[in-house]
């Protein structure tokens, strides 16, 4: 059975696991959602399904400035807002590295949107019609056009200039960690809602 970025992210939505590790829980389950769901809680993942529902109002607030040549003003800044349910954990170090870590990586990735839901339909119906037009789409039935589409929003989103938590992680050397599953992967480790509300990026000139 063929797995869909959909299928994807629908698991993700329902249990809270890394996007790979909802992925990896489709192929080995042959696409059976019931039986990926049990192999992620087998795997420990699930559990912050329900601490996804629990509001994160504490946190802090990163901020990366990027500067090529000390003897120059730097050009870019970050700044992102990286929430947890507690003080305990937004105090602590590694909390503190992992906002500066998602800062930089918006430096570098430049996304415009935190999660898919921050994307305007319009923009989705405009590149959708796009896509469309194209001669890769052109006599192919309704079906495959829609899994095509669906491939290239996926690729576009998790791109540069995409979405945040879709794009690959930038310090990550294997390629395949991405935003989001950098921030689950430490969800579960401190047991917490943790995310990113909101951020916002500056270049000199722009």
């Amino acid at each position: 059975m063929s797995i869909t970025a959909s299928d994807v992210k629908a698991l993700r939505d329902v249990t809270g696991a890394g996007m790979m590790d909802c992925k990896r829980a489709l192929a080995e389950t042959d696409g059976d959602v019931e039986a990926a769901k049990d192999l992620l809680k087998k795997w420990g993942l699930a559990g912050i399904e329900k601490r996804s529902s629990r509001e994160a109002k504490e946190g802090t607030i990163g901020h990366y400035i990027h500067q090529l040549d000390p003897n120059l003003p730097p050009k870019k800044g970050v700044l992102v807002e990286l929430n947890s349910e507690t003080d305990f954990v937004a105090k602590t170090t590694e909390f503190k590295d992992l906002a500066r870590n998602i800062a930089m990586h918006i430096a570098a990735m430049e996304p415009k949107w935190v999660s898919r839901s921050e994307v305007p339909a319009d923009f989705i119906e405009r590149e959708t019609a796009i896509f469309k037009e194209s001669d890769q789409l052109k006599g192919k039935p309704e079906n495959i056009q829609e899994k095509i589409i669906e491939g290239k929003l996926g690729a576009m989103f998790s791109d540069r200039g995409g979405v945040l938590l879709e794009q690959k992680y930038v310090k990550d050397e294997a390629g395949k960690k991405t935003v989001g599953d950098l921030i689950t992967d430490y969800a579960s480790a401190v047991k917490e809602n943790i995310g990113v509300r909101r951020f916002v990026r500056f270049a000199v000139g722009e």
